[in-house]
């Protein structure tokens, strides 16, 4: 009789044998004298027993709750949640569990769906042994250079989030575009702090309007083949059209808001079911009944709580919500994603090892990752990183759109020029859209000490500006921006740099230091970015100041210097929250 045998015969269960170190955070395996080492759980008994035979009792649904799950083929109401009974005593010959202990490290946060790929593998604690027999369940694509080797435990990190409108596996006729190759149908970009105080969810209109690059994809005989880009096209078609991997999507990604993903995350419509179904159901509150032929969701005003096929419903329905378009399903899934990481920040989810088996399982199963992340060390390491994140500060925000002005009837949008940037620029400066306690980086003195003293006025700052190393255009755009809207008239444009550097620099002579920080002021430069030295002749032979635009230039107007508050946004919300869908 093999391992896994004698398990079964001793009437252990492999699961009940992992015991929460409060001390450590970690799950750590509890053998009795007579029970073998098993290299891997073996297959696990339904849950409605216990070790010791004992039938599980209904757990009563709260009172003006909804619960809603899947039938079976011949039933006709949704069939009733059972909870373990726990044993009246301890089965002859079983060690005890320790005593369960409240512990801070239990907070996690986990993310799901169909449509929401990220998944916290909330079982990454639960031991090496567990986390090797579900990595093989775990999907990885080699998307070369458009993700990180590595993950960096100590370094803030991009996880693209990618929810696909594929119809793969059984019951999903009925959802997503008939045929479809698979496009990016939920795009959500999570950015974690360095210093895991806070994290942002930045989702990304399927239909909003980008250009889409070049994307280098590897191809199954192992050779490289460049998808050529399309200028003005939907987000969703980054993804699967044209043979596009998520390595294109995370390029897209990079090309609309300056923010490159370190790696990505993917799910199909099945994702969703099982998860749900694994972790118990996800309640939800709606503000009105709603009744959907479309999507077949169909609950009551009020709380509810779905799982499988309802709640796919849940987070795939449009015309139940607000102007029955893509932006206001966004804030219904955003919604879902936060009652879900409360219900794993506050339940017993975390002590349950039986549960945390189930979950993780089906989270592995529905899980695509680049291979960066797809080791079973790697993602243990992403999973303790994430539950470092308190849900009072995940922020979630949609990327600031406007209709599309080239059209008459408004199907798609565009990016919001005027306050996107700045979103844009908070996160990729790793500021926080929650108040969080930050320690405060001291500028080095002597740099500090270049922007102290008078300034100059605007007309009278004379700067030739080159291109070293930004957006083509770059130099003759912030002439233009100097001379119309900061009234630095004395201002010309010298052309490209004779290299490239990689930080804007401005080149000075002692008595020009006025200008020089007046300059800094009005184009938002650090006082490293100041370098005294001399200065040089313009077309008009004046002594002038030399601005080089490197490779860290952002655009005309935009500040250079870190933002250190970040913008408002209409609709911003956090996962602590609860919010009723309308």
């Amino acid at each position: 009789m093999d391992a896994q045998g004698r398990g079964r015969a001793d009437n252990v269960d492999p699961a009940d044998q992992w015991v929460l170190n409060p001390d450590t955070g970690e799950y750590e395996l509890q053998l009795t004298p007579s029970a073998p080492q098993s290299a891997v759980p073996g297959p696990r008994r339904p849950s409605s027993r216990r070790a010791g035979g004992t039938a599980t009792g209904e757990r009563p649904a709260a009172p003006g709750r909804q619960q809603t799950r899947d039938a079976a083929p011949s039933e006709t109401a949704p069939a009733p949640r059972r909870r373990r009974a726990a044993p009246t005593e301890e089965p002859p010959g079983r060690r005890g569990r320790r005593p369960e202990k409240k512990s801070k490290t239990k907070k996690v946060l986990m993310w799901t769906g169909g449509t929401m790929a990220l998944v916290l593998i909330g079982v990454g604690t639960a031991g090496y042994l567990v986390l090797k027999h579900l990595e093989g369940n775990v999907t990885t694509t080699d998307v070369g250079s458009a993700a990180k080797n590595g993950f960096s435990k100590n370094e803030a990190f991009n996880i693209l989030i990618i929810g696909t409108d594929k119809r793969t596996g059984a019951g999903n006729e009925g959802y997503g575009d008939k045929g479809s190759v698979g496009h990016a149908d939920t795009n959500v970009l999570l950015h974690v702090a360095k210093d895991r105080t806070n994290a942002t969810a930045l989702s990304i209109p399927r239909d909003l309007i980008v250009d889409v690059p070049d994307c280098p994809t590897k191809q199954p005989d192992g050779s490289m083949k460049v998808v050529p880009g399309t200028v003005g096209v939907r987000f969703n078609t980054s993804l699967g059209q044209d043979g596009r991997d998520p390595g294109c999507t995370m390029r897209t990604v990079k090309e609309v808001t300056g923010i490159q993903p370190d790696h990505f995350m993917m799910a199909d419509f099945n994702a969703v079911k099982t998860l749900t179904t694994a972790v118990g159901g996800v309640d939800v509150c709606l503000k009105h009944a709603v009744k959907d032929k479309d999507s077949h969701l169909d609950l009551p005003a009020g709380e509810s709580t779905v799982e499988g096929e309802q709640a796919l419903a849940f987070v795939r329905t449009r015309h139940a919500w607000g102007n029955k378009g893509d932006l206001d399903r966004i804030k219904v899934q955003q919604q879902f994603l936060s009652s879900l990481m409360r219900q794993m920040a506050s339940g017993d989810t975390l002590t349950d090892p039986s549960k945390l088996y189930d979950l993780a399982d089906a989270a592995t199963k529905a899980l695509t990752v680049d291979t960066g992340i797809g080791k079973v060390s790697t993602l243990k390491d992403v999973a303790l990183e994430l539950k470092k994140v308190p849900t009072k500060n995940i922020t979630f925000l949609t990327t600031p759109v406007v209709d599309n002005p080239a059209e008459k009837v408004h199907a798609t949008v565009v990016v919001d020029e005027n306050t996107a940037p700045q979103v844009f620029d908070a996160i990729n400066n790793d500021v926080s859209f929650t108040q969080v306690k930050k320690k405060k980086k001291a500028d080095k003195s002597a740099d500090a000490a270049r922007l102290k003293g008078t300034q100059s006025e605007a007309s009278e700052v004379r700067v030739r500006v080159f291109n070293g190393g930004a957006a083509g255009g770059a130099a003759q755009d912030t002439v233009t921006w100097l001379q119309t809207s900061v009234g630095v008239l004395k201002s010309e444009n010298a052309a490209n740099a004779p290299k490239e550097i990689a930080k804007t620099t401005l080149e000075y002579a002692p008595d020009q230091a006025p200008q020089a920080r007046k300059l800094a002021a009005l184009m938002g430069l650090s006082g490293a970015a100041l370098k005294p030295g001399k200065s040089f002749t313009n077309s008009q032979g004046m002594p002038t100041m030399t601005l080089t635009l490197g490779k860290d230039f952002k655009g005309a107007g935009v500040p250079l210097t870190a933002p250190t508050k970040a913008p408002e946004v209409d609709g911003k919300s956090t996962a602590d929250k609860v919010e009723c869908a309308s």
